[in-house]
This record gives structure tokens, sequence and C-alpha cells, in this order.
């Protein structure tokens, strides 16, 4: 799988892990950045990744930052994106079963490596669901279009 990774300086660390395990897995991943723990805002790095993911060019998309928060804000102002900071694995699996979630985003600080690599894991081993998901998937792209997110209503 194309997976896209990126970071500011206090996710750096936790980023290098998690792309040196997706690597040793045989994955193709793409590094956005950045490349080093001296201090950098977050958003050029999350934007580009979140792009990737939206354009096809990735599959799937992981971010760091210190508390997860601020790449994942990012990732979500990207048409077609839906990223959730996940602090544990079945919260990953959980958004990618009803969300169809296609980056996920992890804290530095709250996350240790271990975990992450079982955080990882269960975002790219867990399919979407569908079904119920799929009409609420939907509604959410319809927000973002502009939209109300509501159905549209039965002739």
């Amino acid at each position: 799988m194309r997976i896209v990774v990126g970071s500011d300086h206090a996710g750096f660390e936790l980023k290098q892990h998690v792309k040196s395990t997706l690597e040793a897995a045989g994955h193709d991943v793409v590094d956005v950045g950045t490349t080093s723990a001296e201090s950098t805002d977050y958003p050029p790095f999350a934007a580009q990744a979140a792009r990737a993911v939206a354009a096809g060019d990735a599959e799937r998309g992981v971010l760091v930052c210190g508390s997860g928060n601020g790449v994942t804000i990012t990732a979500n102002k990207i048409d077609g994106i839906r990223a959730v900071n996940a602090h544990d694995a079945d919260e990953a699996t959980m958004a990618r079963r009803h969300n169809g979630i296609n980056v996920l985003g992890l804290s530095q600080a709250r996350v240790a490596a271990d975990d992450a690599d079982a955080i990882v894991a269960a975002f790219l081993d867990t399919d979407f669901d569908g079904g119920r998901h799929e009409r609420r998937v939907g509604e959410i792209a319809d927000v973002e279009r502009g939209g109300d997110g509501r159905p549209p209503a039965s002739a």
C-alpha cells in the first residue's frame, strides 16, 4: 500500500518510527516532511499529505504532531479527507469501520512507539463496513460541498 507520512518537529521522532515500521512491512512510504526536530509549523506538512491522499497519489496517510490535534484538524480541511486522532487501536478500528477514515493522526506526546504500531496496523488492516455507514460518509461529503448533511427528501 502507498502511504504518505508527515509531521512537524514535535512529531518527528514518532513519524520516523512509523515510517521505518511501514517500510519494513513492505509498504511504499512517501515522506512529505519535516526532516528534523527543528521547530516548524505543522499545517504545510499535514495539508500536503492530505492532498496526496485526496488526489489518489497515496491510499492512506499518517500524520504526527505533539498532540495529534493540529495535523488532524488541518487534514480534515481537505475535501475528501476523513481524519481521526486515534489514541488506541480500538479508536482506529472503529474510525475505519464506521467512518472510512483515510488519514490517521497520532500524538507523539501521548502515544508510545509500540502503541503507535498497533494503532497504525489497525488503521491499515481494517476495512470500511459500508452499509448504513456509507450513507453517513456521503452526508459528511455533502457538508464538505456546503450542504447541510441531510439526505435528500424522498419523492
